[in-house]
């Protein structure tokens, strides 16, 4: 049976040394090669927060053999998410806060009940607020004897995770899987034709999750496509404006489809905890003053909603920047050098773009989404951001 690391792709270092540390953690050996506290990194999709995941499985393992077997109680039970020992923090609304932190830090210094360790995986630490960093580097300064921290997040710049932070953390890095290696999961894995295995790793921009969404959702390829179309609408003012807006929408309404039934559920789970249906005695007092609860929910349904959106649009715009990006490339560099395009499938109209848009024009575009992205990142609202960078894509094509 395949075990835990099977999961990564494309990660055969990582694995590796994972591996080994998970190894020298069972022999209770000092040794250079495990920590208390941990740090992967990688670009979306490379598997990051599944490669501390799977590490945290292979340090709980039972198995006598190679920790990490897949099939063990604590194997499995890390992986689905149930393990008494092991806490995912995995930030719903846009920030993971002090509360939250000190909340999580307190069951971190605790013994482990039924585990080898007590394991705390941080998912997004990118999005700590600066007080909530601050917390966990206190516990991370001098972790309980048999706790492990696990931090992912982007990359190791201090935007993404605070320096202190970082120093204190063993740094592991995950690459961007290759094509041909994404094309092989979803065939061996999902079932899926060669032909549309290999189209969907080749638009996928090393996002293992993403290429299998647009090999096996239409919803997700549609997307795709609205956002693609926004470069073609840049050629006619008002048509672009209206796609901008059509783009949010999607964004919007991809959220709450997503939240909808989740939302239900825990408004449900909550008014029947504070009592509601009940019959007896004491169930009047026991809904007196739910109101404070019940509004808290409401804020963080809120917060996660607009979290979902932002990352929705945040995809569009990361595929309207690679067409860009091909199409000053395809300019850059001319029919005799061909170059890797993000957008493999639509050479036609990126060889038009980089003939009806001259290179300083591109290059102006491709700027103009990134600034998009960060300005979404300060919580300027999506549509005055998304509106900016029209502006600036319709005239890049004049100038």
């Amino acid at each position: 049976m395949a075990g835990v690391f099977d999961r990564l792709v494309g990660q055969d270092a990582v694995e590796s040394e994972l591996t080994a540390a998970a190894v020298a953690a069972r022999s209770g050996v000092s040794s250079s090669a495990m920590t208390h506290s941990w740090l992967f990194t990688g670009p979306p999709g490379s598997g990051r927060s599944v490669a501390a995941l799977c590490f945290a499985a292979a340090l709980q393992c039972t198995d006598p053999g190679a920790p990490g077997c897949g099939h063990c109680h604590a194997c499995t039970t890390t992986m689905a998410g149930t393990h008494g020992d092991v806490r995912r923090v995995i930030p719903e609304g846009l920030s993971i806060g002090t509360k939250e932190m000190r909340e999580i830090v307190q069951v971190a210094s605790r013994r482990p009940s039924t585990g080898r360790w007590q394991v705390v995986l941080v998912e997004d630490a990118d999005r700590l607020t600066e007080a909530a960093g601050n917390v966990l580097l206190k516990v991370v300064e001098e972790p309980p004897e048999r706790t492990v921290f696990l931090l992912c997040a982007p990359s190791v710049d201090p935007e993404d995770i605070a320096v202190t932070l970082r120093s204190r953390c063993r740094h592991m890095h995950l690459v961007t899987p290759s094509v041909d290696s994404i094309a092989q999961v979803l065939r061996e894995r999902d079932g899926l034709d060669a032909e549309t295995a290999g189209w969907a790793a080749s638009i996928s921009g090393g996002h293992v999750g993403r290429a299998r969404r647009l090999a096996t959702d239409e919803e997700s390829r549609s997307r795709r496509k609205r956002a693609l179309a926004l470069v073609a609408a840049t050629a006619r003012p008002a048509v672009a404006y209206t796609a901008a807006d059509e783009l949010v929408k999607s964004a919007e309404e991809e959220a709450k489809q997503v939240s909808a039934t989740r939302d239900e559920r825990e408004r449900e789970e909550l008014a029947t905890a504070l009592g509601a249906g009940g019959t007896g005695k004491g169930t009047a007092s026991a809904t007196r003053g739910s109101a404070g609860v019940l509004k808290d929910l409401e804020r963080r349904q809120k917060s996660r909603a607009t979290r979902t959106s932002r990352d929705s649009l945040d995809r569009a715009l990361i595929d309207v920047a690679g067409f860009y990006r091909d199409a000053l490339a395809v300019r850059m560099t001319g029919p005799a050098r061909p170059v890797t395009l993000t957008h493999p499938d639509l050479r036609d109209e990126i060889r038009d773009l980089a003939t009806e848009v001259p290179p300083e024009g591109l290059l102006r575009s491709i700027e103009a989404v990134l600034h998009c992205r960060e300005a979404l990142d300060t919580n300027v609202k999506p549509r005055f951001a998304v509106a900016a960078m029209v502006a600036t894509l319709i005239a890049a094509r004049t100038r």
